[in-house]
């Protein structure tokens, strides 16, 4: 019969064998420096810049998150909304009126386990062979690697705003920017807003590889190369392209901090590409 450490030691092993290279590190990385802003001192009345949220509010709506990621990755069915922002808007301040603990330890602890837990399942999932498997998320149906980076990239947003909130440096770096990316090219067609926009973009992150995003009246692809005949080509440094991708900074504020960069036949495209979604 094995042990509990046998079990672990099988799990993580299926974990790094099932995520892309470096992805359940950083998940799980990303949730202990989470944990770490809310230490025993941190004041979880104080508002967060940007949201209308307390500290211990998007804490606690992290803490919640963690556990919905969870559930999915171990393919329970949990709806959340219809995949639009305003029902998932909705469903979160459902979740935060029937979740009242705003408490730091209570909810770094309740983060840390959710993370573990989804982690579990992932090992799980591949131990018994169905890696395979479509998962439904608030934003639609993804396979597990992309979930995994969805998850990484919810807790990277909101780590940024506790870290903003309680004055502490953040957590994104460009090595888990990048591994945000699966799940980001994922949500682009489905967050998305109205629009007739015909135009082709081309967007790199210095030191990565460049990819397009195509619109055909409003309609989004996007291609895992530059397209041919590219209307505009967008260039940003790693972090400052996912604090735009959620709506933390504006193109003029990347701009001002020398973050972005903008060339080609119409390279005014660049400041309205960021209006084109509508991140939940």
């Amino acid at each position: 019969m094995r042990g509990s450490a046998g079990v672990e030691r099988e799990i993580e092993t299926g974990v790094r064998d099932s995520l892309p290279a470096g992805l359940g590190q950083a998940i799980r990385e990303t949730a202990g420096a989470i944990a770490a802003l809310l230490d025993g001192g941190a004041d979880m009345s104080r508002p967060v810049p940007g949201l209308d949220w307390t500290v211990g509010e998007t804490a606690a709506h992290l803490a919640l998150a963690n556990g919905l990621m969870a559930d999915l990755a171990a393919g329970r069915e949990r709806p959340y909304g219809d995949g639009t922002p305003p029902s998932i808007a909705a469903a979160n301040a459902q979740s935060l009126a029937d979740f009242p603990e705003r408490g730091a330890e209570p909810l770094a602890a309740m983060l840390v386990q959710q993370t573990d837990v989804f982690l579990d399942a992932v090992g799980r999932a591949c131990a018994e062979g169905s890696t395979e498997r479509t998962l439904l998320t608030p934003l639609g149906p993804m396979d597990q690697d992309v979930l995994a980076a969805y998850l990484l990239t919810h807790m990277l947003g909101h780590g940024y705003d506790l870290a903003r909130g309680l004055r502490r440096p953040h957590m994104i770096n460009e090595a888990r920017v990048a591994l945000c990316m699966p799940f980001l090219k994922t949500a682009m067609p489905r967050i998305a807003v109205a629009s007739t926009l015909t135009a082709r973009f081309t967007l790199r992150m210095r030191g990565g590889p460049a990819f397009g995003v195509c619109f055909t009246d409003g309609a989004v692809q996007v291609l895992a190369d530059p397209p041919e005949g590219s209307d505009c080509t967008i260039v940003t440094e790693p972090v400052v392209f996912l604090l735009i991708a959620l709506g933390r900074i504006g193109p003029w504020q990347a701009m001002a901090r020398g973050g972005v960069l903008a060339w080609g036949r119409k390279p005014w495209l660049a400041l309205r590409f960021p209006t084109l979604f509508d991140a939940p």
